[in-house]
């Protein structure tokens, strides 16, 4: 049996996307762990614009985001398998998330899978797939906004029930206030509903200080129809230049080392 915390690799040339026999009994020995299936897919530098203009996407109906994590310079909760995130939103207030990647088998055991806000996702790409659990809860924008800004500590962002999650995932002798602030990042995000395709869709720009910019499409669906979605959703994809067999890159740990090494940088000779 697949264990349901390792990380699977999916070879990128399995054929746009597809997935081999092995690869699908490795999804399938997932899904009954998952609330919820997210169907990703990144669009390659070159053919990103010819990509945004096939789907007609308008930038200006956009939601302007702002995502800042917490690790060490060293990314010791990274490395832990833990993720520590806070989300601020245009007009809106914000979220906090401390994440499990890959799931420990722990977690599904774990007091906080009854909590409110606690989720266990399937993410889903040509390139591979993970297991994931995370707790969310919402945060007021000018507390999310001082805590991003390192005027006040980390813990500040979270719920009792999320330090206590970090507690017993995180790096030992790294507290939640070891953490310091990397980003933030600015995030486009746009949610629409193509004609030719049954469900919404949701495209996020991710735009790095470096310049560097990552664009990913993706849709959620229930587990028991995530290999009919991922079918439709391929075809819709590739029909419109998306080059499902290229590299894919990750939001959070281009992130991650983008700003860890601007850390290791800004404390260097």
């Amino acid at each position: 049996m697949v264990d349901p915390g390792a990380e699977q690799a999916l070879p990128v040339d399995a054929g746009a996307g597809a997935l081999t026999r092995d690869q699908v009994l490795g999804v399938l020995a997932h899904l009954p762990l998952a609330d919820s299936v997210e169907l990703k897919a990144t669009v390659p530098s070159p053919s990103r614009r010819s990509v945004v203009e096939a789907l007609d996407l308008d930038v200006m109906r956009a939601e302007l985001r702002q995502v800042t994590f917490f690790d060490t310079p060293a990314l010791a909760a990274y490395a832990a398998g833990v993720v520590v995130r806070v989300r601020r939103r245009q007009g809106r207030g914000g979220d906090s998330v401390v994440k499990l990647r890959p799931l420990p088998p722990s977690a599904l055991v774990d007091p906080a899978r009854k909590l409110r806000g606690f989720g266990i996702e399937v993410d889903a790409m040509p390139g591979g797939f993970v297991c994931s659990a995370s707790l969310k809860a919402d945060v007021a924008d000018a507390r999310a906004r001082s805590v991003c800004r390192g005027k006040r500590p980390p813990r500040r962002a979270f719920s009792r029930d999320q330090r206590d999650l970090y507690a017993r995932y995180g790096p030992q002798g790294v507290g939640l206030d070891d953490l310091v602030p990397l980003g933030p990042v600015t995030v486009l995000k746009l949610k629409f509903s193509p004609r030719a395709l049954s469900r919404s869709l949701v495209a996020e720009l991710w735009a790095y200080p470096s310049g560097e910019q990552v664009l990913e499409l993706s849709a959620k669906c229930d587990p028991g129809e995530a290999f009919v979605v991922a079918d439709e959703l391929r075809s819709f994809l590739s029909a419109r230049g998306v080059d499902l067999g290229a590299p894919q890159a990750t939001k959070t740990r281009t992130a991650l080392e983008h700003f860890a090494r601007a850390a290791d940088g800004a404390n260097g000779p």
